[in-house]
């Protein structure tokens, strides 16, 4: 790979707006400096972590469209370090996304951690496969103990990607996460509640033999 997300996002227009808005040297130097060959560790991590992502596909006429993708943690997997890939459930079968990348198969995804405020951006060029002809990579991407109804797979070929800036990020938690949060709360209520009953009993035992 070996490209950077300006190489690709960064075109003329967006240079020249730049470059009137006062932005264009800095990311010129990111241009010049950063060349990341495929994803790393950290990336990997937290693509494992994310139960969600959104994904922006073009149309014959020319108008996007983004799509929410949701799962269990862990459904887009990294396959290694220039790939992702998750198995495609069966939805509300409108089928924009893969009508789309019949024609275009150049996609970006955005991918966010609400609690931690982090925004992760791809580019990709996306591939779709069938079962039949691919039962290894279905065995990579098979998720235990999850109800789904499969119809195809995608697989993101990476092209570039960039980390965005927290800003306006709003922390987000899921029921799991609160619970996870309160867990320790609430395990020393019930211990205080036991503790409690405890003394009351005890108290009304040493009433009773008086």
């Amino acid at each position: 790979m070996a490209r950077n997300f300006g190489e690709i996002a960064y075109s003329a227009p967006v240079k020249e707006m730049q470059e009137k808005l006062g932005s264009r040297a800095a990311y010129a130097r990111m241009e010049r400096d950063t060349y990341l060959d495929g994803l790393t560790p950290v990336e990997a991590d937290f693509i494992a972590r994310r139960d969600s992502f959104y994904m922006a596909s073009f149309g014959e006429n020319s108008f996007p469209y983004i799509q929410h993708r949701g799962g269990p943690k862990g459904f887009l997997k990294v396959l290694d370090p220039k790939r992702l890939g998750f198995i495609d459930f069966k939805g509300n079968m409108q089928y924009i996304t893969v009508g789309n990348m019949a024609t275009n198969n150049n996609v970006a995804l955005i991918l966010v951690d609400y609690p931690a405020k982090a925004r992760l951006k791809i580019y990709a060029r996306a591939e779709i496969l069938e079962f039949k002809d691919n039962h290894a990579l279905y065995r990579q991407l098979d998720l235990d103990d999850y109800k789904f109804k499969p119809e195809r797979m995608m697989v993101f070929n990476v092209e570039a990607y960039d980390w965005n800036c927290p800003q306006h990020i709003t922390p987000k938690y899921t029921a799991e996460e609160i619970e996870q949060a309160f867990a320790p709360q609430r395990n020393q209520i019930e211990q205080l509640e036991a503790e409690i009953a405890r003394l009351k009993n005890e108290l009304e035992h040493a009433k009773g033999g008086k």
